[in-house]
């Protein structure tokens, strides 16, 4: 208690119920510690139970029960479900006390986190393994407050500002390029910027160990913000470049390909079919020059500003455009487990309709 902020004195002992994961409770003697009162205002700032605190034990449950509460949490679309399923297994929770439960335990995760203290099994370690990152954004709307006056029916004014949440994956491939069901991908993400997610990539991949491992890929699509980055992440982490990869993400790659397709008016929809499966083709073969000319070709007639464009994405890509390399490497091509954790996280869970 030394080391808290602030001056604490001890109340003496207090008998505290603890709550179990099994439905029952058990009492404790602990003694209480708290702040004097502020005598200019009058407010009375919450104590602490220090034994409690050593013990690990937060808000009254033991871990184990707050555990399960922030898990049934993540996984369930509200906090009616979680608490009807711990009603099924002879534990009653309020909701108040499972969205307390749950914002609690998370900040606590958060902060071990920021912390560099990431517990982590020797099986999630990424020592000889062939390792995927990527990342991407969504868009969501989060309610704000607003200073202003409640409405008629006496509730509080808010706005609805877009954000824009980033995300990011970690996960092994094997020599099939399957996700190895050994290691549990580490999925996280944040509303602070490009800035936030790359800090919280490098701390993530320094506690795995990610100089130990075999082969390493960056796999993501064209966005600027990612690639920009990724050069001062692999010099920070010490990384050896001959095992570092970077790939643009071939169904985005083949996605410009059918736009540039559509911007030729006077082709028909076999011409423009069977174009972009000539193109697909070299893109798989590692042939990116031969698309970049390809759609050079294209560059006339009223459209021509607009197929510039999508040239220039090529261009500016051509680098991690080596899928027939990166196949070779039983790597994948793709980034398809980022943009399912987007629709997952960013489209069903943020924007989603929960009775919170």
């Amino acid at each position: 208690m030394s080391s808290w902020p602030g001056r604490m004195k001890s109340e003496g002992f207090e008998t505290v119920w603890i709550q179990l994961c099994t439905g029952s409770s058990v009492d404790i003697r602990v003694r209480y510690y708290r702040r004097s009162c502020d005598r200019r205002n009058g407010k009375r700032y919450k104590g602490a139970y220090a034994g409690l605190i050593l013990l690990g034990i937060h808000d009254r449950c033991s871990p184990a029960l707050a555990s399960m509460v922030s898990s049934w949490s993540a996984l369930l679309s509200s906090f009616e479900e979680v608490r009807q399923v711990l009603c099924d297994r002879g534990m009653t929770l309020d909701l108040k006390v499972i969205r307390k439960l749950t914002y609690r335990y998370a900040e606590r995760a958060r902060s071990e986190q920021q912390a560099g203290r990431i517990p982590l099994n020797d099986g999630d370690l990424l020592e000889g393994r062939r390792v995927v990152i990527s990342t991407d954004g969504g868009r969501t709307r989060l309610r704000e407050k607003k200073r202003s006056p409640k409405t008629k029916k006496d509730r509080t004014r808010f706005r609805g500002a877009w954000r824009e949440p980033k995300l990011l994956i970690i996960y092994v491939v094997d020599a099939q390029e399957k996700q190895e069901k050994s290691f549990s991908p580490f999925i996280d993400g944040c509303f602070n910027g490009p800035d936030g997610v790359f800090h919280l990539l490098r701390g993530y991949l320094s506690s795995l160990h990610i100089q130990d491992s075999d082969k390493i890929l960056f796999v993501a699509d064209g966005a600027h913000w990612i690639w920009n980055r990724i050069p001062g992440l692999v010099k920070a982490l010490g990384l050896d470049p001959k095992r570092v990869y970077e790939l643009f993400d071939f169904y985005h790659a083949v996605e410009h390909l059918g736009t540039v397709a559509g911007l030729r008016k006077t082709w028909s929809s076999k011409e423009r079919k069977r174009w972009v499966s000539k193109q697909r083709g070299r893109l798989l073969k590692g042939k990116a020059v031969e698309v970049v000319q390809a759609v050079q070709k294209l560059c006339r007639g009223r459209n021509s500003k607009a197929i510039k464009t999508e040239r220039d994405y090529f261009v500016r890509n051509e680098k991690r455009l080596d899928f027939s390399t990166v196949k070779a490497l039983s790597l994948p091509i793709g980034s398809g487990a980022i943009e399912s954790s987007i629709r997952r996280v960013v489209n069903l869970r943020l924007k989603g309709v929960r009775s919170y």
